[in-house]
């Protein structure tokens, strides 16, 4: 399947038909990427960023449009900070960051540069790259284009955000996100499986996925935790997170213009224990602070 032609591209979910040689799509982006930071990062989970970091690659645009997103100005609005990137400039991004000591290569929403990204992973391999590859995406996905990566990705890191569709749709603009990124997720662990680490604790191979509790919505959590346990091992690899921080038009959206609560959380974390889940990431509520974002006003950075 062509998911994406000389006129029109439909890598993901939305479909939109756009011709990004004349025009951006539904995700902001046009005919080039730019990479908007790449930096060895050591806000992810440890089993990822660890002692050295993590390579982490934030891209410009993003196929959904959310409301609270943290990353705003290279993501929703799409500002094409930083660099812009044809594949061999990406593959030596991707060298750079492994030969600053990265665990890994982090692709931070990949989902519409998949197709110079899976050129960049080539050309970065025939030149020596032998670290695991992440791609970190906001789980709207086709299955389709998750089958192009096959044999490329070693970690996916996927969220989980919503379970019912009137959330989907209001927070993130994102129709039947929970059936696309259920779907998606399977294709992930079927592709690479249950979470493996070294000796050292880090990441080699596997699923994580990523779930943010919001405010008001342990109910949501709740459903996709049973979604989990239903379909899933019992040591599937979770990161049950409670970092959320109002951020862009949520700072005057009622009920998400505030932090979560700590019994939020800890209903959350309670639940998940009760299902039976024995391989959880579970964070402080020290974590939902802004100086974790990145500055996008810096391309290069060592940490």
């Amino acid at each position: 399947m062509n998911l994406m032609t000389n006129e029109i591209c439909n890598i993901c979910p939305i479909e939109c038909g756009a011709d990004r040689r004349n025009s951006v799509g539904f995700c902001g982006v046009g005919k080039d990427t730019y990479v908007a930071r790449a930096a060895l990062h050591m806000y992810e989970e440890p089993c990822i960023s660890g002692t050295k970091g993590s390579g982490t690659i934030f891209f410009c645009g993003c196929n959904l449009s959310c409301v609270f997103c943290q990353n705003y100005d290279i993501s929703s609005e799409c500002n094409n900070k930083g660099k812009r990137v044809d594949a061999n400039s990406l593959a030596e991004i991707m060298i750079y960051l492994q030969e600053k000591g990265a665990n890994n290569i982090n692709l931070v929403t990949p989902t519409p540069h998949i197709l110079l990204i899976m050129e960049a992973i080539a050309i970065a391999k025939n030149k020596g790259l032998n670290i695991p590859i992440v791609y970190n995406t906001n789980g709207y996905e086709k299955v389709e284009t998750l089958k192009m990566l096959e044999g490329l990705v070693d970690i996916y890191l996927p969220d989980f955000k919503y379970a019912t569709d009137k959330l989907a749709v209001k927070f993130s603009s994102a129709p039947d996100y929970f059936n696309i990124a259920s779907n998606a997720i399977k294709e992930m662990y079927r592709q690479v499986g249950l979470l493996v680490v070294d000796d050292n604790g880090i990441a080699k191979k596997g699923l994580i996925i990523r779930h943010l509790v919001l405010p008001c919505c342990v109910d949501e959590t709740r459903k996709i935790l049973d979604y989990l346990s239903d379909n899933f091992p019992s040591d599937i690899c979770i990161s049950l997170m409670s970092q959320y921080v109002p951020d862009y038009k949520a700072v005057n959206m009622p009920p998400l213009n505030r932090k979560l609560l700590k019994r939020e959380y800890e209903r959350a974390v309670d639940y998940c224990i009760s299902k039976g889940f024995t391989n959880v990431f579970i964070q402080k509520m020290s974590s939902a602070e802004r100086i974790y974002t990145p500055d996008f006003n810096i391309m290069f950075e060592d940490k």
